[in-house]
């Protein structure tokens, strides 16, 4: 099988995963529609947390402030929002909106919501293999890496085992508007040189087109 039809098998095994995705129902506390990003086949998968309310209505991961700020850093390595959307598989750990906190914010998905959306994650980087996860927010960090503080992950790139394939793992912060954490030391710094991983990375030069 060449590698174009090989391409074209795993992309039409996305297509039937967000078909099955898009009508989940596992979580009854959490707001419809599932928020999905792009059926592409990519060599990178960002994992963000979970949906906020903003995202539901525009139809896709990272629409509102956080997005704004995240696409800022990567238009900053040659690659913006369009060309991202249609080039990286764009994960969360959480699909659909899990509701405001009545302390304020978003409600943080529970255990048991997380452990419900797994299959889904992992159903992804089966299909996509990818050599690189970018996974956004501490949330999102603790599905693939122990739990720590941001100054112990950002900035640095770990290796997660899926199987028995090796795969990078780039973390970075989460862009929220109210988040002060990269716009101060050590946060600044860190985020700086997590970019500077990722901009470096072989997938992530493929889909920028070197």
């Amino acid at each position: 099988m060449t590698a174009t039809a090989k391409r074209s098998q795993r992309l039409a095994l996305v297509e039937e995963h967000q078909r099955l995705l898009g009508a989940c129902a596992r979580c009854p506390d959490m707001a419809k529609p599932v928020v999905m990003g792009r059926p592409v086949v990519s060599p990178v998968v960002l994992v963000g947390q979970a949906p906020g309310d903003k995202e539901p209505i525009a139809g896709k991961p990272f629409a509102w402030t956080a997005g704004r700020n995240m696409f800022k850093w990567f238009g900053t390595l040659g690659v913006d929002e369009e060309r991202f959307r249609d080039n990286v598989y764009m994960a969360a750990v959480c699909r659909c909106f899990p509701g405001k906190n009545p302390k304020g914010g978003d409600r943080v998905p529970s255990d048991v919501e997380i452990e419900a959306c797994a299959p889904w994650l992992e159903r992804e980087i089966e299909i996509c293999k990818p050599t690189l996860i970018i996974p956004v927010g501490k949330l999102a960090i603790a599905r693939f890496l122990r739990d720590a503080p941001l100054v112990e992950t950002i900035g640095k790139m770990h290796a997660w085992k899926h199987g028995r394939r090796e795969i990078d793992v780039i973390p970075i912060p989460h862009p929220s508007g109210a988040s002060t954490w990269y716009h101060v030391e050590p946060g600044k710094t860190l985020t700086r040189k997590a970019l500077a991983l990722i901009e470096k990375h072989p997938a992530w030069r493929e889909i920028r087109g070197d």
